[in-house]
């Protein structure tokens, strides 16, 4: 076993990449999509503690749901990872970097009555949904049309997460 310890590239920095994509350009991708990769590990982990704690009538349902958002959240966040890689980059991989380049803040530690839990991840989402509408015009002007198509397909998935929630949390309801 190798017990060589070498540093193969810096944190925040770029290497040339094989997609020719200007150096100058892909720092930019590569900056945004380090800001996703750490929003969406925030609402990752916040929705997770939501799909463990949920109880009630609609357990069943509201579990599901969340472990599903979960589920996709946690796979938007790897093809974000991967792609900014792929343009040079290195995506943040310390919980310490991805608090720190997060422009979401997740609530704290407490148990939520499930209401209030939904909307934290309401807003939360909300918030992601227009860092990423930014990042998709940010791609797309520098003319890296497939980061813009990924995002916009996660953005899709998103929004759609998040317009479920919202039914969630109308005041219609047969439980009583």
């Amino acid at each position: 076993m190798s017990t060589q310890k070498s540093v193969r590239q810096q944190a925040n920095t770029v290497k040339s990449n094989p997609l020719r994509l200007d150096e100058k350009k892909a720092k930019q991708v590569i900056d945004a999509l380090n800001t996703d990769l750490a929003a969406t590990y925030t609402l990752y982990h916040q929705v997770r503690k939501h799909h463990w704690n949920v109880e009630g009538a609609e357990f069943r349902d509201i579990h599901i749901f969340l472990g599903d958002f979960a589920h996709e959240l946690e796979e938007a966040a790897d093809a974000q990872a991967e792609r900014l890689q792929a343009l040079g980059g290195a995506p943040h991989g310390s919980m310490t970097a991805l608090a720190d380049a997060s422009p979401v803040t997740p609530e704290d530690d407490h148990v939520y009555d499930i209401r209030t839990s939904l909307h934290n991840d309401m807003e939360m989402g909300g918030d992601i949904i227009e860092t990423m509408r930014e990042h998709i015009e940010v791609a797309t002007n520098l003319g890296d049309h497939a980061t813009a198509h990924m995002l916009r397909e996660q953005l899709l998935e998103l929004e759609e997460f998040i317009h479920s929630i919202h039914h969630y949390l109308e005041d219609d309801t047969l439980v009583q």
